[in-house]
């Protein structure tokens, strides 16, 4: 059993999504404590100079609890701030317009969450519903999990796994185990709407590229999962 070990993030990126398809079974992290170096409330978007993130902002005083607790801090005008930054950095993009109505709707519908987790969950299903992206994986959540250990190893030996990956680029803020494997993955390379590529930037890019068309990339993420 392949196991991905995880912890929510704002929007998933294609090498978030390589591993929860590659995996038999995923454990989120959500009873962890929220690290601001963690992508729980950010996502990042391709521009002009680079990359940048879209934030989500949280309540102070919860910095400091687990994941699944912390609020989203709804005193901070945040909407409308990211709803601007998406437009200036993809107003150019393919499929901008097309998908532009539905994603503002859906990130206006942020006010009416209280938790930064269930508002990100909303978030991840409605970007697998535009890409038509099915997980087939067992999905467990770590405040829920009887069983769960905070140290990989033992979660991996305790769920059975023969061998289990944990998320990128995530040393700062995730504990990384021992017997922890490489995930083999080689980030697709795709047009994106400034010069040059940026990896790693979340699914909203690729989705206001390459709208229908993103089977075509993401069929890459089949090929990276290796037997």
């Amino acid at each position: 059993m392949k196991l991905a070990i995880l912890q929510p993030v704002l929007i998933p990126d294609l090498h978030d999504l390589a591993m929860m398809l590659g995996a038999d079974t995923i454990v989120y992290q959500d009873s962890e404590r929220w690290s601001r170096k963690g992508r729980t409330h950010r996502a990042q978007i391709r521009t002009p100079d680079g990359t940048d993130y879209l934030n989500v902002p949280v309540v102070t005083s919860d910095r400091k609890k687990p994941i699944n607790r912390v609020r989203i801090d709804h005193n901070e005008k945040w909407i409308e701030p990211i709803l601007r930054s998406l437009e200036f950095n993809y107003r150019n993009s393919v499929w901008y317009d097309f998908y532009e109505p539905e994603i503002r709707a859906d990130v206006e519908t942020g006010s009416q969450f209280e938790l930064l987790l269930d508002f990100s969950l909303f978030l991840r299903r409605r970007i697998f519903q535009f890409l038509e992206v099915e997980i087939s994986a067992k999905t467990l959540f770590s405040g829920h999990m009887e069983n769960y250990n905070q140290d990989p190893d033992r979660l991996a030996h305790s769920l059975g796994a023969d061998s289990y990956w944990q998320e990128h680029d995530a040393r700062h803020y995730q504990r990384r185990g021992k017997n922890r494997s490489e995930f083999p993955f080689k980030h697709p390379v795709y047009r994106q709407h400034f010069e040059g590529f940026e990896p790693n930037c979340c699914l909203l890019d690729l989705l206001f590229q390459y709208g229908p068309e993103s089977f075509r990339i993401l069929s890459h993420l089949q090929a990276s999962e290796g037997p």
